[in-house]
């Protein structure tokens, strides 16, 4: 059983949190990387987004159809994904408290557990191509099914969040000694956060 001092605790942190959204500042959605790793190459030159359908309806993004893989890597190449979240404050980028990393993305890309797969790759039509020839086959496509993407953080609890942000996905591939190629993926998804609730 709880004591009162503890539910009060329970009680006061849940109301304490609150919840954002990002507003795009790009309505193309992806930006090219501010700060790019040596060699690096944008999602533009890693996928052909010709087939790619987004529309935007307010805070929702609706996404469509499909992509296909360009990325001149090998189709044994392990694959490492990074997300991660930075706030514009005087003048330069700072790091926040928001990430996520797979150190092997095609064999996590579908763990259920993994934000990779609830926010995108449940979505992908080809599932069981998509798990062979992941994204390092050049030429794969991956097909999505239409889905809506809202640019949220939920539950936040700590300091207000405010400004401008920016996430920074990468993706690199590494040989079958473990050394990474030098043509890693970086884009950028920018935007206003926004609280939604108090």
């Amino acid at each position: 059983m709880l004591s009162i001092p503890l539910l009060l605790v329970v009680i006061l942190a849940s109301s304490w949190a609150a919840d954002y959204e990002l507003l795009l500042e790009d309505p193309d959605v992806f930006a090219p990387c501010t700060e790019p790793p040596p060699g690096s190459i944008g999602i533009d030159e890693a996928f052909n987004l010709d087939g790619l359908s987004f529309n935007q309806d307010s805070e929702i993004i609706h996404i469509s159809e499909n992509i296909t893989t360009m990325w001149d890597v090998q189709p044994d190449d392990r694959v490492s994904a990074r997300f991660v979240v930075l706030r514009f404050n005087r003048g330069s980028w700072e790091p926040t408290l928001f990430s996520m990393v797979s150190p092997n993305f095609c064999k996590d890309m579908f763990d259920e557990n993994q934000s990779w797969f609830k926010y995108w790759t449940v979505h992908f039509a080809n599932r069981e191509e998509i798990k062979e020839k992941c994204f390092t086959t050049r030429g794969t496509v991956i097909n999505h099914k239409p889905f809506d993407l809202q640019l949220r953080l939920m539950g936040v609890r700590g300091p207000t969040l405010q400004g401008r942000y920016k996430a920074v996905i990468t993706f690199e591939a590494y040989d079958e000694r473990d050394v990474p190629r030098k043509n890693s993926i970086c884009f950028e998804i920018r935007g206003e956060a926004e609280k939604i609730n108090d």
